[in-house]
């Protein structure tokens, strides 16, 4: 062969593996469009199961057409949470022997003979119908549904041209004499396994090997000596995909990635070592056979056909190894600690409501703790940025979030049973305060996107803000403490000094204020500044509201009340000596650094002057305030998103 034929050849094949997987991904993505998000969801469903997850596993791969795809899938859940390790392993089991449909599917085009109706049947004599379908469908329909299905069409039409394409351009190699004897160093079946682990692993597709391999075997002379390793190789090198797509996944991600790939390298070595120390002995005279399209296909399905099924009542095992590998931190003891917890949430306890209450508490006080935590993390943001503490914060709140939907469905089925006076109490003190507690992680999260937005910027507060912020701060913390202590014991005494607190909280957040206005009018300080210390204000505010409701709401449901606003204006109004003590006491205790008499007189006169939430701005001050408002919002709004994106588990705050 001279050198253009062989570029020829070379060019039609590397085009033929393009269009084959270009196809491929097409269609794959097509038919997960269609789904509308639906195998996501029911996988997340049918894994209590490890049969059906098995099976699962084989139904979701035979329908994308990769067992790459569904393994990708399969570490977005683990990652996010909604499945577990146990779960995947059998999913992935399950996906190395759907992914064999493809083998079968394009072994079609071996089907040779005279008759018409049976040349139907061929996948070359049906693909250009479906292309032109597929066009039509995506040029002329305005339903997502069929333009998806025109995706689906053309997509498998390209790929199946592109093997066609792969076949074609092999076809001068049946009469090279210099071809067939390069073919007999394959007779060597580990070079076969490693040239099948390295070409799946550049390509990132087993089906793509098997079907080049499918495509030679169609023109020239392959052994199924030679095809067997290869195949075996191919279902190793195709781990790389799901190792790759968890570079940015947490733990649980890895090691899903890892199990595929453990589960794979056990199954190539036990076959390899097994089989040909059988062929050692008996000497299969198979192997020096000309290999089929179908032949490889059912390589393919056998040996996946044996390996899953046996793996799956060990199937602990993998997980085990993977758990070996990436052993278990304190972090994440705690995390799995926390999910024990809201597990203990069994509708099955509902039958002793007494019990049942009983987890409910422990959940609602582990819930208490969460915010707590969220909260102090957020808080040393201000003082010390990390990623890491802000991905904390994250997915404290998350948590939260999770516990307070399950703990609310719950209660009210709890609400239901029959419980006793006392019980009842509890209930209800429990149901209205873990919105308080979520609320707080809520604000939480939103402290950590004003300090990852002053991070990211390189903004600081200055010295004399950062410590009026830290009084403030000390403050917010002493209160949040004291409710959760207050929730925990049910402690009424304690839940008395709560509202002294938050109004002296209320009065800081105005002074605090009314100080960062001096500093602004002296160009101490920037409006950019000035809204994240007003974001972080109002959210210590708010944080504090909620800690007096639930200091109210255990005083309440004590006298068998819940009007909660009626209570605190009753409050408000009488200011008994004590209720005034207590606010003096807090007062001393968190007073902010003194000022000078003349910038006192200037903070007063300064701040119906310098725009504020509460006062006009000047009329030449309005655009200027406004386009940095804007600027401040949209700022914190693409932060959210990252934020969001980076947990893999969009929410939006109130």
């Amino acid at each position: 062969m001279d050198a253009i034929a062989v570029f020829k050849m070379i060019a039609g094949l590397v085009g033929g593996l393009a269009l084959f997987l270009y196809g491929m991904n097409i269609m794959s993505g097509g038919l997960t469009k269609a789904s509308g998000g639906q195998l996501e969801h029911l996988l997340a469903r049918v894994t209590k199961n490890r049969w059906l997850a098995y099976l699962f596993g084989i139904g979701v791969t035979a329908v994308v057409q990769s067992s790459s795809a569904s393994t990708v899938m399969v570490v977005g859940l683990v990652n996010s949470g909604i499945m577990k390790l146990a779960e995947a392993v059998n999913v992935i089991l399950g996906a190395n022997l759907g992914t064999t449909f493809t083998a079968w599917l394009l072994s079609l085009n071996a089907i040779s003979t005279d008759n018409f109706f049976l040349n139907l049947f061929k996948p070359m004599s049906f693909s250009p119908f479906l292309a032109l379908i597929g066009i039509a469908l995506l040029m002329f329909t305005k339903s997502d549904k069929k333009k998806n299905l025109g995706i689906i069409l053309i997509g498998f039409a390209v790929l199946i041209f592109g093997m066609d394409m792969m076949s074609s351009a092999v076809m001068p190699l049946r009469s090279s004499a210099e071809f067939q004897s390069f073919l007999t160093t394959f007779t060597n079946p580990l070079v076969g396994l490693l040239i099948g682990v390295v070409f799946t692993m550049v390509i990132q597709s087993s089906a793509g090997t098997i079907a080049v391999l499918q495509a030679l075997s169609s023109t020239i002379f392959i052994s199924y000596g030679m095809a067997l390793p290869v195949v075996i190789g191919a279902e190793v090198g195709t781990c790389i995909t799901a190792i790759i797509s968890s570079i940015g996944a947490n733990k649980n991600g890895k090691r899903t990635a890892l199990m595929h790939l453990y589960f794979n390298i056990i199954k190539a070595s036990t076959f390899m070592i097994v089989f040909y120390s059988l062929n050692a002995v008996f000497r299969f005279a198979f192997l020096q056979d000309q290999a089929s399209m179908v032949g490889i296909a059912f390589i393919h399905t056998a040996v996946n056909l044996v390996a899953t099924p046996l793996m799956v009542p060990f199937s602990g095992l993998l997980v085990k190894l993977a758990l070996k590998t990436i052993p278990i931190d304190e972090k994440e003891r705690e995390q799995q600690d926390e999910e024990r917890r809201i597990a203990a949430l069994d509708t099955r306890f509902l039958s002793t409501p007494a019990f049942a209450l009983q987890q409910a508490k422990l959940a609602a006080n582990d819930m208490a703790d969460m915010s707590k935590d969220a909260l102090d993390k957020a808080m040393h943001l201000f003082e010390g940025y990390t990623n890491e503490d802000a991905e904390e914060v994250a997915r404290i709140e998350n948590t939260v979030d999770r516990y307070e939907d399950q703990l609310g469905t719950y209660l009210v089925h709890l609400s239901s049973t029959d419980l006793n006076q006392r019980d009842s109490h509890s209930l209800s003190i429990i149901l209205h305060c873990i919105t308080d507690f979520e609320r707080i992680s809520d604000h939480a999260y939103n402290l950590m996107l004003t300090a990852k937005g002053m991070h990211e910027d390189n903004k600081h507060f200055s010295s004399k803000a950062q410590e009026e912020l830290r009084i403030f701060s000390d403050a917010v913390r002493e209160i949040v403490d004291m409710s959760v202590r207050v929730f925990r014991n049910e402690d009424l005494v304690l839940a008395k000094s709560v509202e002294p607190l938050e109004e002296v909280i209320d009065g800081l957040h105005m002074e605090v204020r009314r100080r960062h206005i001096r500093r602004l009018r002296k160009g101490k300080c920037t409006i950019d500044l000035g809204f994240a210390l007003n974001d972080l204000g109002t959210d210590y505010e708010r944080i504090a509201d909620h800690c007096s409701n639930i200091a109210v709401c255990l005083l309440q449901v004590s006298q068998d009340g819940f009007d909660t606003h009626e209570y605190l204006e009753m409050i408000r109004q009488e200011k008994s000596e004590s209720f005034e003590q207590a606010v003096e006491h807090y007062e001393r205790r968190y007073s902010l650094p003194s000022k000078k008499a003349s910038e006192e007189e200037e903070a007063a006169l300064t701040v119906q002057e310098v725009p504020s939430e509460e006062t006009p701005a000047k009329e030449e001050d309005k655009d200027l305030l406004k386009k940095a408002k804007e600027k401040a919002k949209e700022k914190k709004e693409k932060i959210k998103e990252k934020t969001k994106e980076k947990l893999k588990e969009p929410k939006k705050k109130a």
